[in-house]
């Protein structure tokens, strides 16, 4: 992938509020992309690197449904929850930034894995902002210095994932510290991932189990504007996509709608997978439906 852009000094008079107020506001930043609109709502979405199969899950889907929103999706570009909240915000069409722990010439972006979700984000409108020179190389205590700015530039902080020691819960702290609210995804209780959510929860954060939780928490209004994604969500499907959604006027089985829709098993699951992560459809009790 080519790249145009350019590292830039991000000046003062940019920043948001937010930053600036902060116990140990950056000297500097530097900005490769562009930065979004200030009036959006900026959510910073952090997790564990090891996450399982229903962390991922989760934030694709809880990301996905804010599709269509003037809503901001920020992480810090690491391996695991981060790297998957960057993804689903491209996949939705969300604006996003990365935040890594070094500086943004891509010979020191780690993990070097990211260095082209790195460039997919500032190619789609996004952005990379980072306190240290260029070429700085990241260190252990660059990652806890970037958290403390992923948190500045947000109004709001949901963590999916964190165990109970996880340094995901160093951000949950900073953004009480600044004055940020704290969403929580709740998990199994026997799931070592999640032990660090359930603390929060327990410490007052605002349990989050559906993408209206997140609208709602951010100020919009629930009802209306659910419709409007979901319209929103319908306009942008495939034809294929639309098909299925078609057949589902009432629940089906999901052989049934093979058989219906005349189409592959492997191709219904495929589109099955797609409309849940929009959130237009669901499977319950073995029956696939409209939300």
């Amino acid at each position: 992938m080519s790249r145009t852009s350019t590292i830039q000094l991000f000046t003062k008079e940019h920043w948001p509020t937010g930053v600036k107020n902060i116990p140990q506001p950056p000297e500097q930043l530097y900005i490769e992309g562009s930065f979004p609109d200030p009036a959006s709502k900026f959510l910073c979405v952090v997790g564990s690197r090891k996450y399982s199969s229903y962390g991922k899950e989760v934030c694709e889907k809880l990301i996905a449904g804010l599709r269509g929103y003037p809503i901001v999706i920020i992480s810090g570009l690491a391996i695991g929850i981060d790297s998957i909240a960057h993804e689903s915000a491209l996949k939705s069409g969300l604006v996003t930034i990365g935040m890594p722990g070094s500086g943004l010439s891509r010979s020191v972006i780690y993990p070097r894995s990211n260095t082209r979700l790195a460039d997919q984000i500032v190619k789609s409108g996004g952005a990379l902002i980072s306190e240290y020179e260029p070429n700085f190389m990241a260190m252990l205590h660059t990652f806890i210095e970037r958290n403390r700015l992923m948190v500045a530039f947000s109004q709001a902080v949901l963590i999916i994932e964190a165990g109970s020691k996880s340094g995901t819960l160093i951000t949950a702290r900073l953004a009480l510290d600044y004055n940020r609210e704290v969403f929580a995804v709740p998990g199994s209780i026997y799931s070592k991932t999640s032990e660090g959510a359930h603390s929060l929860l327990k410490m007052g954060a605002r349990p989050v189990t559906s993408s209206a939780d997140i609208l709602e928490a951010l100020g919009f209004e629930r009802a209306s504007d659910n419709q409007k994604i979901l319209e929103l969500e319908y306009h942008n499907c495939s034809d294929a996509e639309k098909k299925i959604l078609k057949l589902l006027a009432e629940p089906v089985e999901k052989d049934e709608l093979v058989r219906q829709s005349n189409l592959a098993t492997d191709q219904v699951n495929s589109l099955i997978g797609i409309l849940e992560i929009k959130g237009l459809i669901k499977e319950s009790c073995g029956m696939i439906q409209l939300v």
